[in-house]
């Protein structure tokens, strides 16, 4: 366990960092965050900015992300631009584009962090649950990655990496509607590679598994998220941290993997590979979580 990487729960930067790669690997380059306030987007943020690049970070939440730029800038000493922006209205995505052009000059590199899940049987889950999911993950995806595509990256190139998820691997208990929305931005992906590779542009997927300081992992693991056994399944024995999603996103996105287009990295420890599909489990913490609610 010395090797791993330092990571903090909340959303907050790193006390410290170790690079391991050369600390201007992206230097001088715009990296354009969804979902970047908060969670994995905002750990991506911050080690992308390490290694010399410049970011936006833009989501619904203005006073979050605003808190965000603050704490990243400062640790960082890079530029971080906070903008407000939904996914599912591609007008103030060209909008938020068009300010970050102004203001940057380009983008470099698309991150596709934006997205929503929540436990639920598929016999509970409303329509609109069930398409707000897909409104944000998948057309959110899409939404986004066309207008940098129009607005940019046709005529100078980049990198888009899109953050995924396993669940659709197996048939993960509860969540039909995660599951489909990702399964369609992995196939997204690979199309997306196909056309848009004679523009020099790159679009590749990270499907992280169960991560610590996130509120996904602390919606879905339940009450016996703290306990080890809960992690004996998974052939690495723990959960991964926000740490070790940026990496791999760094690698995707960065003149590392300059040849590597279309590719999903699953970056979970081997947990889809092995662990249980207690769907008993599940509904239990979803049945806590109605009783709570009320």
């Amino acid at each position: 366990m010395a090797d791993l990487p330092e990571d903090v729960e909340t959303d907050d930067c790193l006390t410290s960092y170790k690079h391991i790669y050369c600390p201007e690997l992206l230097r001088d380059q715009v990296a354009f965050i969804t979902g970047g306030g908060t969670g994995i987007g905002f750990r991506i943020a911050e080690v992308l900015m390490r290694h010399g690049c410049d970011t936006v970070i833009a989501s619904r939440n203005p006073e979050k992300l605003s808190e965000a730029a603050r704490k990243l800038t400062s640790a960082t000493g890079r530029q971080c631009l906070p903008l407000q922006m939904d996914v599912r209205q591609p007008d103030t995505i060209s909008s938020v584009v068009d300010e970050t052009l102004k203001q940057l000059g380009r983008v470099d590199i698309l991150v596709n962090n934006a997205a929503g899940n929540f436990l639920c049987p598929a016999t509970s889950l409303s329509f609109n649950a069930f398409r707000t999911i897909l409104e944000i993950d998948t057309m959110g995806t899409f939404n986004t990655s066309k207008v940098l595509y129009d607005k940019w990256f046709k005529d100078h190139g980049g990198s888009i990496v899109n953050i995924s998820a396993t669940l659709g691997y197996r048939g993960q208990a509860l969540q039909v509607h995660a599951g489909s929305a990702k399964a369609a931005n992995d196939a997204m992906t690979r199309h997306l590679a196909v056309e848009w590779g004679p523009s020099g542009v790159r679009v590749n997927t990270v499907a992280p598994g169960p991560i610590s300081g996130t509120e996904g992992f602390r919606r879905l693991s339940g009450p016996t998220v703290e306990h080890m056994e809960v992690f004996q399944n998974i052939p690495l024995q723990r959960a991964g941290n926000k740490t070790e999603m940026a990496h791999a996103v760094l690698f995707l996105a960065s003149r590392a993997a300059s040849f590597v287009t279309g590719a999903t990295l699953v970056a979970d420890g081997g947990a889809w590979l092995t662990s249980a599909n207690d769907v008993q489990h599940l509904l239990g913490v979803w049945s806590e979580k109605k009783r709570k609610d009320k």
